[in-house]
């Protein structure tokens, strides 16, 4: 990355798709949403005339072919699959659609993204889109760190990746990173900043990467030789509104902590705001860092240090496996299910200082 400037939306693009266009230059050129032009390139009817055509004509003008290849892998016919999500964090999930949508376009494989508002209506909705003809399904958490959810995709005997899970498991396949190496990495740079008061505000509890970071968390702190402080571990939810809480009693604690890492960039974000508000500066007052590297991390100031966790990468990697998943089961060839552990980068930005000091002098964002 250069320094000085953020990877920013465009840039991020043309790293996946290289020269080739992606779904996501096409919806820039219509002015539309990519899932819109998901419907028009897979002939939906819920698309009004004009946007219709202004797709078609980004199309041409940008020479977007989808691939046929996962249309032969499916046996002759395009390939459906779901990706069904339980997901607070409107940031994640714009990442996590994103790849999903890129990787299904390019392979001409029809995608349907279908909310859940709670796991109890997940187990109707997954035995609906496997009536309706749907082959794999794409489970972030916590759909995928819920038993029945999975257990269910075995009786369906359909394909099930989960994408971001605590662990991996032996039944299905996953495409993950580890969170608890993450969580130690970063708490281990905050340390070496200097601070040895750190606040920590959990994920989802309902997620088992939640508890990865917890631990990575608390691990890092026990090999510097630091006191655990319960008043210093708060519960969020990985939302923006759980964050708020959660800084507002991490900053009544005496003495307060000189430094924040939430779970997620959401809960981050939350927590400068909040800073803010108690006119306390980030990070010459206090540090704050997050986990992701969503678009909330390079939008909000000062720019979050974060984990930048590739989900637009893991989403497409959970696609591709499902068409190779489903080819094998076409051919009788099936193998063990693939577990899948990408690279994280810690991303050092502008939140984050040595307690008590003036912010730092450094220009721009750098890359650990």
């Amino acid at each position: 990355m250069e320094a000085g400037k953020p990877e920013g939306y465009k840039k991020r693009v043309k790293q996946r798709g290289g020269n080739a266009p992606t779904i996501a230059d096409v919806a820039a050129q219509a002015k539309c949403s990519p899932m819109t032009v998901s419907r028009v390139i897979n002939g939906g009817s819920r698309v009004k005339a004009e946007t219709h055509e202004a797709v078609m004509r980004a199309v041409r003008k940008l020479n977007y072919t989808p691939n046929r290849a996962a249309r032969s892998l499916a046996g002759g016919q395009q390939l459906r699959i779901a990706l069904m999500f339980d997901n607070p964090s409107a940031s994640y999930l714009a990442e996590f659609l994103m790849g999903a949508l890129d990787e299904a376009s390019s392979n001409d494989i029809h995608l349907e993204v279908q909310s859940c508002e709670n796991l109890s209506e997940a187990l109707p909705i997954m035995h609906k889109l496997h009536e309706g003809g749907i082959k794999g399904f794409i489970l972030p958490p916590p759909l995928c760190d819920d038993q029945a959810v999975m257990d269910l995709a075995n009786e369906l005997d359909a394909v099930a990746i989960a994408v971001g899970p605590g662990k991996a498991t032996d039944a299905h396949g996953s495409v993950m990173i580890d969170d608890f190496q993450a969580a130690y990495d970063m708490t281990k740079h905050i340390i070496g900043l200097g601070h040895s008061r750190i606040g920590f505000i959990i994920g989802n509890p309902e997620q088992v990467a939640s508890g990865r970071r917890l631990n990575g968390y608390l691990a890092a702190l026990n090999d510097a030789g630091l006191d655990v402080i319960d008043d210093l571990i708060v519960q969020g939810r990985f939302t923006y509104r759980s964050g708020m809480a959660a800084t507002e009693l991490l900053l009544k604690v005496d003495p307060r902590p000189t430094a924040i890492f939430a779970s997620n960039d959401d809960m981050a974000a939350a927590a400068v705001a909040v800073a803010h508000r108690q006119h306390l500066d980030v990070p010459t007052d206090l540090t704050v860092c997050g986990f992701d590297d969503t678009e909330m991390a390079s939008t909000i100031w000062p720019e979050l240090t974060t984990i930048r966790q590739p989900i637009r990468q893991m989403t497409a990697c959970a696609v591709s496996k499902i068409a190779r998943i489903v080819s094998a089961k076409r051919t009788r060839s099936n193998g063990p299910a693939e577990c899948t552990t990408l690279p994280y980068e810690l991303i050092r930005r502008d939140s984050d200082a040595a307690p008590s000091l003036a912010k730092r002098t450094s220009s721009g964002s750098g890359q650990l």
